[in-house]
């Protein structure tokens, strides 16, 4: 047992501009028992959950692998995600069992497991809680930030699509009495709803620079109590923090959240910074998780049915368009394969960032899928779903592809069999294991995929 014992919910405090300044902590040695397995009070380490959606489906023949169980290789529009592949769960071939239909609404019951509530024409609202308000539920005040959403393309809507189910991806509640959780586009606002140090403004550079300067006398207090080892990885954490701010810092105006988008994202306020964004905000989502200032997050990567061109690949049309011109298309297949990219550079962030006796990767579940199989026949037969990262050895590890049934290799109608909401249900066990179920209506889950659960 270490002599000096650290509570996990240590932070570093101080005052800049008149406002309370507080910096998260990593795991230090003196937090944890001596085999570094649990805390040092015995409590488990704690998991993380993010969940990332991308928009508008997949090629069901170029991104499902042709093996399954334990012995399979990632697919050409998975290969992005190779260097993590240890890591990873796939599940394919599942029935989003969704009671009603428009175009890619119903594939958002992926993220909650309730049918969608339709209100009028193209609109329709969120049926019930999301998986990660859920998880959120679990830590009852035990964070400091109760979970935290992103948004990344800022692209609205060309069909008209409304409701909260367009809205967010996230909802908190109880059905008939949900609440929209609002991504933030940009990454300095994510800095200020994480840190709650200051008024978002139009420059307040200055102040968001001094975050450190301002916690320098309890830095020292701390370091006089800390043995060399612990010392070293404070300083090493400071050091994080302080480049995760210089960056944050030297984001253009264009990542600023602008006013309404157009819907043809033409020459007028240029090209969406996407990468840049990406970036930021996993930085950001990875700092709260290892500090242990949030465990719970959402990440609205593009949402669906908007006018997103892919700039940064050359893309000529705007996706959700380019997926409507055939499995084939090219545009939409390079647009699906940097979208699987883009979550890979999410992971490497996590792959990157320790936590404990290992990194984040170790620590959390990332659940990820899209709105529809194939984004031509809005099908949401076959939605796949990636879970990344094990847990705390919750998960497979390494991961498997589990295949409900095998594809019948029809594009417009494919098959399925189960129920995508088991996956929910899965997930959900491994922060509440007295959970039984998850969802509601057809799409209630009380049989959790225990094929993924190590």
């Amino acid at each position: 047992m270490p002599s000096f014992p650290l509570s996990r919910r240590t932070m570093l405090r101080g005052l800049a501009g008149g406002a309370t300044v507080s910096v998260g902590l990593p795991l230090f040695e003196c937090m944890l028992n001596t085999n570094g397995t649990a805390l040092a009070g015995g409590a488990k380490l704690p998991r993380h959950f993010l969940s990332y959606y991308w928009a508008d489906g997949v090629n069901l023949g170029m991104f499902e692998p042709d093996q399954v169980g334990a012995n399979w290789s990632l697919s050409p529009h998975m290969a992005a995600l190779e260097p993590f592949k240890d890591y990873i769960n796939l599940c394919t071939g599942l029935q989003n069992r969704c009671e009603d239909r428009i175009t890619h609404h119903e594939g958002m019951t992926v993220f909650n497991g309730y049918s969608f509530v339709p209100d009028g024409g193209l609109d329709t609202n969120a049926g019930g809680p999301t998986i990660d308000q859920v998880i959120a539920d679990t830590f009852s005040g035990e964070t400091a930030v109760r979970s935290v959403q992103v948004r990344v393309s800022k692209r609205e809507s060309t069909d008209g699509d409304g409701g909260t189910t367009v809205t967010a991806m996230s909802h908190r509640g109880e059905p008939g009495s949900l609440t929209p959780q609002i991504p933030q586009a940009s990454p300095v606002e994510v800095f200020d709803y994480l840190f709650g140090n200051f008024t978002p403004g139009i420059d307040d550079r200055s102040e968001r620079t001094n975050v450190l300067d301002a916690v320098k006398a309890d830095v020292e207090r701390l370091k006089l109590r800390m043995g060399t080892i612990d010392r070293q990885r404070l300083d090493a954490h400071l050091t994080n923090v302080e480049e995760l701010q210089a960056k944050i810092n030297a984001i253009p105006p264009s990542c600023q959240l602008p006013a309404a988008p157009t819907e043809t994202n033409a020459d007028v306020g240029g090209e969406e910074p996407i990468s840049s964004v990406v970036q930021a905000h996993a930085e950001l989502i990875a700092y709260a998780f290892s500090c242990d200032i949030t465990r719970v997050g959402s990440f609205l990567f593009k949402k669906f049915v908007s006018s997103t061109v892919f700039d940064e690949i050359n893309a000529s049309d705007q996706h959700h368009s380019a997926s409507h011109n055939g499995a084939n298309d090219l545009n939409w297949l390079a647009g699906i394969e940097y979208s699987i990219q883009k979550l890979a550079q999410l992971v490497g962030i996590f792959a990157d960032t320790p936590d404990g006796a290992g990194t984040l990767l170790d620590s959390s579940i990332i659940y990820a899928s899209t709105d529809c199989s194939t984004g031509a026949s809005h099908s949401i037969e076959r939605q796949p779903i990636i879970l990344i990262g094990h847990g705390h050895n919750y998960l497979q590890f390494p991961g498997i592809h589990y295949q409900a049934t095998p594809w019948n290799g029809n594009d417009n109608q494919p098959n399925a069999a189960g129920n995508t909401t088991d996956v929910l249900l899965a997930c959900l066990q491994a922060f509440d294991d007295t959970a039984t179920s998850i969802g509601g209506g057809a799409p209630l889950s009380n049989t959790p995929l225990s094929d993924v659960v190590a």
